[in-house]
């Protein structure tokens, strides 16, 4: 699930949004995983289409655009990956992840691969889902 350097210009993708086995550990986790990639919890809110399931976005810049919800989990994981400022951020992320109680899942560095300068680090949530940090300035 690589991607390009130009993609990081244009960005398309508005928010993303999934359940979660567990609420509140998953908000848990992602307050503190995020938190080096500068991403904060902005809202919660309950989902009246759900039947009152809470749900929270987490951002940066005061937009919600990362966004889970407790209306049970999935039953196959998904794969989503946040842009990092730097390499150090992605290490930071990475470091928090775990430290959070992920698990591992690609510790960072460059994919070349994807291209030369893809620096990811990558790690399954507590749903099993693979969240990822990625840089794709040169080191």
């Amino acid at each position: 699930m690589g991607g390009h350097p130009e993609a990081q210009e244009i960005l398309m993708i508005d928010h993303i949004g999934f359940p979660v086995s567990d609420y509140e550990r998953a908000k848990s986790f992602y307050l503190k995983a995020l938190a080096p990639l500068g991403y904060s919890l902005i809202m919660e809110v309950k989902q009246e289409e759900n039947d009152n399931a809470l749900a929270c976005g987490f951002g940066a810049g005061g937009k919600p655009d990362f966004w889970i919800g407790g209306e049970g989990g999935l039953n196959k994981p998904l794969h989503v990956a946040i842009a990092a400022s730097d390499r150090a951020a992605v290490d930071a992320f990475y470091a928090a992840a775990i430290a959070a109680g992920g698990r591992d899942n690609g510790a960072p560095g460059i994919r070349a691969h994807y291209h030369p300068n893809y620096y990811g680090a990558f790690v399954f949530d507590p749903d099993g889902h693979n969240v990822e940090a990625v840089c794709h300035a040169p080191g």
